[in-house]
């Protein structure tokens, strides 16, 4: 049977908040891209820690990827998933908007909620990558455009997706805490908010 482990919104407030001046330092966003569903939440958290006096927001543009399947024996009251072997598109930027040339040359930090198969996060640097070189080729600029990662949390596993070599020396990748390989049930899944942080409060610490 899956472990499961649930996590509330306040623990992903904290996480948010714990990484947010290593990611300041070190990554120095001009703008989130997060990465749907799970990234949403995190994503805007975030920017509420990554504001400074007198300065603008840090803009969030947001893309869709599913690569999650049920598996056979989920019921609707006990549903589990696993991961897939194809990632799909379910939203993406506007490439043919002032979108893309307005990230060439920018420091993208890229939110999600979870590394599991690193397979997601692989294809969304390389496919956000590609689009940016196209956008920075049409506009005729040399301006090199910096990604890097945030997750809350990363599964202590072997990954089938890789990151770009130069991003995991810079230390470009951050994840806010580093678990086993257990089902994390986040909040924003749940349907029964109180049911879900009452599992939360009787589980003992991942």
């Amino acid at each position: 049977m899956v472990e499961k482990v649930y996590v509330t919104y306040n623990e992903v407030h904290k996480l948010c908040q714990a990484s947010a001046d290593r990611i300041l330092d070190d990554f120095k966003p001009n703008l989130m891209i997060a990465i749907g569903g799970g990234g949403y939440v995190p994503a805007r958290i975030l920017r509420s820690f990554l504001k400074r006096p007198s300065a603008p927001n840090i803009p969030i543009q947001a893309i869709g990827l599913s690569l999650y399947e049920q598996f056979p024996s989920s019921t609707p009251s006990n549903p589990v998933e696993t991961p897939g072997t194809k990632v799909t598109r379910t939203q993406w930027l506007d490439l043919s908007s002032l979108e893309m040339a307005n990230l060439v040359g920018k420091n993208i930090l890229i939110v999600d909620e979870v590394d599991d198969t690193r397979t997601t996060l692989e294809y969304a640097v390389k496919e956000l990558q590609k689009d940016v070189q196209t956008a920075a080729d049409k506009a005729g600029s040399a301006e090199t455009t910096h990604f890097s990662i945030f997750v809350l949390h990363n599964k202590d596993k072997p990954k089938k997706g890789h990151l770009p070599q130069d991003m995991m020396e810079d230390g470009r990748y951050l994840a806010a805490r580093t678990v086993s390989d257990v089902w994390i049930c986040y909040p924003w899944e749940a349907t029964d908010i109180d049911k879900h942080d009452n599992l939360a409060a009787s589980q003992s610490n991942y």
